[in-house]
């Protein structure tokens, strides 16, 4: 007999994205799909050292069942850093570890979202909260983005029009666009959502990785003092695969969090957050960062350069001061889906924009990652698209 699923599976679909890294598994396609951190930057060798040391000096407790909230001293340790990097006052009380910021979204909707509830997201939004909201069956609002950040008066107009739950946005290179909220629109954002009784969620994965420009204080805690949650991960400035996230919230929302995730859970990793607490004791965090930000800054000049040398004069670009990706618009009219059929003919693939889009608008957009390649393999890519570009217009 057929099983019946539950009334919201019937609206959620497998990630794009990961259907699209399928077709890139042949190792003769330069890819520019992913959102991959680059492999070789992982610090493997101080990782290892730091879980022998663990094994050995605590290998009991690591193994051992622990506390929803997360080990007191890595949540300590992000507290410090925000203090120090951010200029944000935050306790280790009011972090929640979670497995990556992805689980964050989905506690998120567990504990505020019902069916038809308004979530506003940008345009483009990022496609794991659309995917993980989408569970929840969330009705999705959009406000435009700018090149400093949302459209203000677009941004009233909808919290005017509209009884909206949460406001999700990812303030510093956003995925996919790029895009960075600038100062003063951080501050009209806080000035907007201010008494008004909507979530603010500040996901913020990329914000460590600027290689040029002005570092931003975030809006939460920085311009925001109430009914906001700040997102952050190990994961862009260490290695996705220990899967440790957090969010800073007040007392009140983070007891309700903390709930659903022992609904989930019980809690992340015991022996992966002992890792990485002694991985970032043993060895300064900023250092490795600071390799990073000159990989990926060289990257992205790379990917720039052969963009201006290759691509027709009429396709937009984006060209951020740090982050992962590039954003590309194509002249109206044009299809980046189909653009995309012919790329792979030419052994090159990016990401279509239509699916960051929950309005069906984006056909002639697309988003390109430069920090899971080489500049040798950016420029043939870059060449290979354009061609394909110049050959699709023609």
């Amino acid at each position: 007999m057929p099983v019946k699923f539950a009334d919201r599976m019937s609206t959620v679909h497998r990630s794009f994205i990961r259907e699209i890294l399928k077709v890139t598994e042949d190792e003769s396609i330069i890819s520019f799909a992913g959102g991959l951190p680059n492999p070789e930057l992982f610090p493997v060798p101080e990782l290892e050292k730091a879980a022998v040391n663990v094994l050995r000096e605590s290998g009991p407790q690591s193994m051992q069942y622990s506390t929803t909230e997360g080990f007191l001293p890595l949540r300590q340790f992000i507290a410090d850093r925000y203090r120090t990097n951010k200029g944000i006052d935050v306790d280790a009380d009011e972090i929640l570890i979670t497995a990556g910021s992805q689980q964050c979204l989905d506690l998120l909707g567990k504990v505020f979202l019902n069916a038809g509830d308004n979530v506003l997201i940008e345009r483009p939004g990022y496609l794991g909260a659309i995917q993980s909201f989408s569970i929840f069956q969330a009705n999705f609002l959009t406000v435009g983005l700018e090149s400093d950040g949302p459209d203000l008066s677009e941004l009233e107009r909808v919290l005017d029009e509209n009884e909206v739950k949460m406001f999700y946005a990812v303030t510093n290179f956003q995925n996919p666009s790029g895009l960075t909220y600038g100062a003063e629109k951080r501050a009209g954002v806080a000035k907007i959502l201010k008494d008004r009784s909507v979530l603010f969620v500040e996901d913020d994965p990329y914000g460590e990785l600027r290689f040029m420009g002005e570092f931003q204080k975030p809006i939460v805690r920085g311009y925001l003092e109430e009914n906001g949650i700040l997102l952050g991960s190990f994961s862009k400035v260490a290695a996705p695969g220990f899967r440790l996230g957090w969010m800073v919230c007040p007392g009140e929302i983070r007891d309700k969090l903390i709930i659903a995730k022992q609904a989930s859970d019980l809690h992340t990793s015991t022996f992966a957050q002992r890792v990485m607490h002694r991985y970032v004791t043993d060895n300064p965090l900023d250092n490795h960062i600071e390799k990073i930000r000159e990989r990926y800054g060289n990257q992205r000049a790379a990917m720039v350069r052969a963009i201006d040398e290759y691509f027709p004069a009429e396709v937009e670009v984006t060209r951020p001061e740090g982050g992962m990706f590039l954003w590309g618009t194509l002249p109206e009219g044009m299809s980046s889906m189909d653009l995309f059929d012919e790329a792979i003919k030419n052994k090159v693939a990016f990401v279509p924009g239509r699916p960051f889009y929950v309005d069906g608008s984006g056909e002639n957009t697309f988003r390109l990652n430069f920090s899971n390649s080489d500049e040798e393999h950016i420029e043939e890519g870059i060449k290979r698209l354009g061609a394909g570009i110049k050959d699709f217009m023609s």
